[in-house]
C-alpha cells in the first residue's frame, strides 16, 4: 500500500486533492481511499488531507503516520505541523516552492528521502489566475513517485472540474509534471 499526508491551509484545495489523487487511482483499477482531518474549520488554518493506494481491499480508516510521499501545499506548514513525521526509507517529500530543498533547509529525520520543489503557487497563477497549487502538485506527484500516470490524473481533474477551469487546471498540471521529469 502507498500512503501519502497532504499539508497545507484551508482554501488551497488540500481534500480536493487528496480526492483526485484517489479518483486517479481508481482510474487505473486500484484501490483507493481520502480522507481530511481537520483542526478549526477556516480559511488559512492548517488542513491534513490523507491518501491510500493499494492493489487490494483498503482496511485501514486511521490517518496516515507512515506515508511513503508528503505533499507540501504551503510550506510554512512544514515546521509547525512536523509534516515528514513518519516518512519511511524510500519515500517522497514534494514541496510547493520555487526555492531548492536545500534553500527551504527541510529537517528530514530519514536519510533516504527523494525530496523535490515546483513552484506549484506560481505555475497556478500563471495559467489559472489563482493560488490554488493542489492539481498542479499532482502533476509533479506523478512524475516524482511514478505510482499514477499523468493521464490519470489529468482525467481526474476533469472529474472535479468543468469547463475552462478543468483545461486550465490541466495545463497546469502537465507544466508541473514536465518540470520534474
Amino acid at each position: 500500500m502507498f500512503q501519502v499526508r497532504i499539508h497545507g491551509r484551508g482554501g488551497q484545495g488540500v481534500v480536493t486533492a487528496a480526492e483526485m489523487l484517489s479518483i486517479a487511482a481508481f482510474l487505473e483499477g486500484k484501490h483507493a481511499q481520502a480522507f481530511p482531518s481537520f483542526g478549526s474549520e477556516r480559511m488559512g488554518a492548517p488542513v491534513v488531507s490523507f491518501c491510500r493506494i493499494s492493489d487490494r481491499e483498503i482496511r485501514l480508516r486511521e490517518p496516515v503516520q507512515e506515508p511513503n510521499a508528503v505533499i507540501i501545499q504551503d510550506r510554512t506548514v512544514i515546521r509547525p505541523a512536523n509534516a515528514f513525521q513518519g516518512i519511511v526509507n524510500g519515500g517522497y517529500a514534494l514541496i510547493n516552492s520555487p526555492d531548492s530543498p536545500e534553500a527551504l533547509s527541510c529537517d528530514l529525520d530519514v536519510a533516504d528521502v527523494t525530496v523535490r520543489c515546483v513552484g506549484a503557487t506560481e505555475i497556478a497563477l500563471e495559467h489559472i489566475g489563482k493560488p490554488l497549487p493542489n492539481a498542479v502538485l499532482l502533476g509533479s506527484f506523478a512524475a516524482l513517485t511514478k505510482i499514477i500516470r499523468l493521464d490519470s490524473v489529468l482525467e481526474a481533474i476533469k472529474t472535479k472540474f468543468s469547463g475552462v477551469i478543468a483545461e486550465k487546471n490541466v495545463d497546469a498540471a502537465k507544466i508541473a509534471y514536465d518540470r520534474l521529469i
